[in-house]
């Protein structure tokens, strides 16, 4: 759980800082997510979360 904890911080952290050093182009890239086919984020979604699950995986065991 503690790990847990730490990865939702990190991503806080990481994302914060984005939209701290580039506030401009962050809004720029979320108004081009309207363009973009919710099966498309749907599938590249699956796709960073089942890599994101095998690099937990590997740094696990």
């Amino acid at each position: 759980m503690e790990e847990l904890i730490i990865a939702f911080g990190l991503f806080l952290f990481i994302e914060g800082i984005l939209y701290a050093i580039f506030p401009s182009k962050m809004k720029s890239m979320l108004k081009k997510l309207d363009m973009i086919k919710d099966s498309q984020l749907r599938s590249g979604g699956l796709i960073f979360a089942i890599i994101g699950f095998i690099i937990i995986y590997f740094m696990k065991s």
